[in-house]
Formats: C-alpha cells, sequence, structure tokens
C-alpha cells in the first residue's frame, strides 16, 4: 500500500456520491476515533482540507447528521447510509473522510491504526501538544 498518495476518487457504496479529494499527508493520517458515534460508525478516517474534496456527484443525497455541541458535521448518502466524510470538530479546518470509499482502499489495508481520544475531546480539555492516542488498533488476518 502507497501510504504517500495524494491524490484520489472515492464514493459510497451505491455510487450515488461521488468525489475527488486530495489528502493533507497521503494515508499517514489514518486514525479512528472513541467518541460515541465513532466506537459505532467504526470507520478509518484520512485527512484532507476542505478546499481539496470535491463532490463530483451526488450533492443532493449527501445527508448531514450532527449531535451535542453539533461542530462536528458528518455526511453520509442517503440512499445506501454510507458515512463519506465529516467535518472534524478538533480540526474544523480539514475534513475527516472514510478511507473505506477511497478507490482501492479498505481499512483492512492498514496493520495498525492509532484511536485518538475522542471521549474527552481535545476542545473540552486543557490545552495539550497533539492529539492524545487512546490506543491502536490491531488487524489480524482473518485465520482459515
Amino acid at each position: 500500500m502507497n501510504k504517500d498518495i495524494s491524490e484520489i476518487a472515492g464514493a459510497c457504496h451505491c455510487g450515488t456520491v461521488q468525489f475527488r479529494v486530495r489528502l493533507t499527508n497521503g494515508l499517514h493520517t489514518a486514525r479512528r476515533c472513541n467518541c460515541s458515534y465513532c466506537r459505532m460508525r467504526g470507520a478509518v478516517a484520512v485527512s484532507a482540507n476542505l478546499a481539496d474534496i470535491e463532490i463530483t456527484a451526488g450533492q443532493q443525497a449527501l445527508t448531514l447528521y450532527q449531535f451535542n455541541t453539533k461542530q462536528a458535521r458528518h455526511y453520509f448518502c442517503s440512499h445506501c447510509g454510507i458515512y463519506t466524510h465529516h467535518q472534524r470538530r478538533s480540526n474544523p479546518e480539514q475534513y475527516g473522510v472514510n478511507v473505506a470509499c477511497l478507490s482501492g482502499l479498505s481499512p483492512f489495508d492498514f496493520d495498525v491504526v492509532p484511536v485518538n481520544e475522542g471521549t474527552l475531546h481535545p476542545t473540552d480539555r486543557p490545552a495539550q501538544a497533539g492529539p492524545v492516542v487512546a490506543g491502536h488498533l490491531h488487524y489480524i488476518p482473518q485465520l482459515p
């Protein structure tokens, strides 16, 4: 897997929502979050600046979900229900993009994915340098 990819196409499961995205640091920003919503969603996300995602089809099918502080903006396809991207609460100038929606990629392509602390969100605690990593998710290949 080339973690240094910079631009890639993506789509939801049914293909209604399609996009192109330029990633801020390739796949090196891959992470999960342990907040209540992300725990249930289970996606691996990578980062892109707000101006660096272009919805090329299906803009009208995108649905917005917000909760709690309503600062993060989670987008998903209203047809198939797949989460495509979200405007980050911890960095509102960026989107987190669902790796599973990126062409030719799967969250299972990563050996280790850091899990960011989201239950006590960075904006809810005293200033610290960088994100708090709550742990790492290790993928183990399925045995026969």
